[in-house]
């Protein structure tokens, strides 16, 4: 057994062993064991398929501290089913959610004070972050309503699109704004969920966390679209430079030949037999002695 493997059995005993804990404490009841059990199973399985693919052999400093947040989110995740099935409460939930979010910052300073970073271990984190907004956005849906769940189904959304759309694909530059944003949502939707905020507010808070992030991907949308138009212009380009050459060793202007119909520009490269008799009288006028005016 690989190492990569052998720390998932190690995050999967981990996971076995909270759910059992939550078991005792809260009463976690068959729907919250079964999302558990789902979970640990879909992590691993996902984990192992994005190791296999990035020729990983170990995990780092970094991704074990996201594995263990991976952990905790599973537990949230068990809590979050429970609780909408009449079971947890909210009491257990926001504290174990609360340390999930909190360790989302540990693992980015571990990465880049041990210099373990990696696309393997940014992109554990980025799902990580996004499932655990999935699983609070369903617990505030609870309380306000389906149309919460837009803000956990956005990314999901977003990777769909760029199934489709090819531009969306593109690498986008790094952005203080995006990062705040994403790190908000997880606080809103806790504080939201709580219990402890009046129904206003708490509709207040979650509304301003859809709209910041909708305010966020249509941002990064709109920036992918301007730099695929950026990219297709050199193309246009190389097409009018291609032209600009041809005219110039043809020796008609561009735009004049651009305008001119097929046959009028095969009169002008090609000189007719009208013409040729024309230039010839022509020259022989020139060599004919000059008259008289009073001739004419």
């Amino acid at each position: 057994m690989g190492s990569v493997a052998l720390e998932q059995a190690a995050g999967a005993s981990g996971q076995l062993v909270l759910l059992a804990v939550l078991g005792l404490t809260t009463g976690l009841g068959t729907a919250g064991w079964a999302a558990g059990l789902a979970y640990t199973a879909g992590l691993w399985a996902l984990l192992a398929g994005a190791a296999r693919r990035a020729g990983a052999r170990s995990l780092g400093p970094a991704d074990h501290v996201t594995l263990a947040r991976a952990v905790l989110i599973g537990g949230v995740t068990a809590l979050v089913v429970d609780h909408l099935n009449g079971g947890a409460p909210m009491a257990v939930v926001v504290p174990l959610a609360s340390v999930a979010l909190a360790l989302d910052a540990v693992d980015g300073q571990v990465a880049r004070r041990t210099g373990t970073s990696s696309a393997l271990g940014a992109r554990f984190d980025m799902e990580a972050d996004a499932f655990l907004i999935l699983v609070l956005s369903a617990l505030v849906a609870g309380s306000l309503g389906p149309w919460v769940l837009a803000i956990g189904l956005m990314r999901y959304a977003f990777v769909a699109a760029a199934r489709v759309l090819p531009w969306l694909r593109g690498e986008l530059p790094p952005s203080r704004a995006r990062k705040v944003v994403a790190a908000l949502q997880g606080v809103l939707l806790v504080a939201a969920g709580s219990g402890l905020l009046p129904a206003a507010f708490a509709l207040a808070v979650t509304v301003s966390a859809l709209v910041l992030l909708v305010w966020s991907f249509g941002r990064d949308v709109l920036w992918l679209r301007r730099a695929a138009v950026k990219d297709s212009l050199p193309t246009l380009n190389a097409g009018k430079e291609s032209l600009t050459d041809a005219g110039h060793w043809s020796g008609v202007r561009p735009t004049l030949q651009c305008q001119l119909r097929p046959s009028v520009a095969s009169e002008a490269s090609e000189p007719s037999t009208q013409a040729i008799a024309d230039a010839f009288s022509a020259s022989a006028v020139r060599l004919m002695p000059a008259r008289r005016s009073q001739d004419w």
